[in-house]
């Protein structure tokens, strides 16, 4: 098969089916694989043919762990060779152990290929690990955008849902890949092939790529309370920072009492705890998922004596920060 030719948007239709190459990395998420392989499926279905086709590889051709437990069948391993339509990445944890030398050196060559290149969840670290969204415009999962920004300071880092640069594709989590692919769907087939599968998954939100991920998925609580939801975004923009209950109500445009009653109606819950579990729940992603000092963890979530921090981790958690990060990782 030779190489379909390369352009920075792809067609609005196509005559014949796309080809996708799906890559698939150990401890990746099954929803992120999911939110690829079923709107090509749900297309396929709506159209009556064959819009998509697709073959699924691993780095090693093993079949691929992911982080629920399931294990998943490959196709085969990935290499430079490999050619098609679009090829995309989804990376999970631990990407080092996965994602070696010549695993890097087979992306780079195949990205050549293709006429899109996605990374999705981590799968965007990958791209930029081989040099190809540098000087263009990427996204990533909002735990990560900030240290995905400062590893790659020649990449223009946006903490929106999606961003297609080009070829060059980048997806911020599961939701956020499913409206990729309907964003595939509408430039390849069309607005109605699109529309036809987001109704199949009963998807009627669909976002815009530009759409800003939220760290707490707010769901219908934007439209039913906005004054709460209002709050809960301040939270999450100040978590190293965090405000008084009483001047996050000003900001918010309400009185704390107000803000109290909304909390305690809506969730069950005080916006002084809330706020504290927002930020101990960030703390326990870098704690888990990073090689920060503790320290550096206690100031990123708003905690200025480390003391108080382990105090409050311990109580939400029940064991101290450093004793989960050497649970999670023995012999650090």
């Amino acid at each position: 098969m030779s190489p379909r030719p390369v352009s920075d948007q792809p067609p609005l239709t196509s005559d014949g089916n796309v080809e996708v190459v799906i890559v698939v990395l150990p401890e990746s998420s099954i929803m992120s694989l999911a939110s690829v392989l079923d709107p090509m499926r749900a297309a396929n279905r709506v159209a009556g043919k064959t819009l998509f086709a697709w073959k699924i590889l691993s780095p090693d051709g093993e079949p691929v762990l992911l982080t629920c437990g399931v294990m998943i069948a490959v196709d085969g391993t990935f290499s430079a060779k490999v050619q098609g339509d679009g090829l995309l990445i989804i990376g999970g944890f631990n990407l080092d152990r996965y994602a070696q030398k010549p695993f890097i050196a087979s992306l780079q060559a195949a990205a050549r290929h293709f006429s899109v290149v996605a990374g999705i969840e981590s799968g965007c670290w990958l791209l930029a690990r081989c040099g190809l969204v540098n000087g263009r415009t990427a996204t990533a999962h909002w735990e990560e955008l900030e240290d995905f920004a400062l590893a790659f300071p020649d990449v223009s880092v946006r903490a929106d849902r999606f961003v297609t640069d080009g070829k060059f594709w980048t997806s911020g989590g599961a939701s956020p890949t499913f409206d990729m692919m309907l964003h595939l769907i509408r430039q390849r087939f069309g607005s109605s092939v699109a529309l036809d599968v987001a109704s199949i998954f009963v998807y009627d939100e669909t976002h815009a790529a530009t759409d800003a991920q939220p760290l707490v998925s707010l769901g219908r609580m934007e439209a039913l309370d906005p004054g709460l939801a209002k709050a809960i975004r301040l939270m999450e923009r100040t978590l190293d920072r965090p405000l008084s209950i009483a001047a996050l109500a000003r900001r918010a445009g309400q009185s704390q009492r107000q803000l109290e009653i909304r909390f305690a109606r809506a969730l069950r819950i005080s916006p002084g705890s809330y706020y504290l579990r927002l930020r101990l729940q960030a703390a326990q992603r870098l704690v888990g998922d990073t090689q920060l000092s503790i320290r550096e963890v206690a100031l990123r979530c708003g905690f200025d004596s480390l003391s108080s921090f382990s105090r409050a981790f311990k109580r939400q958690y029940g064991e101290s920060p450093l004793k989960l990060r050497l649970g999670r990782h023995p012999g650090k």
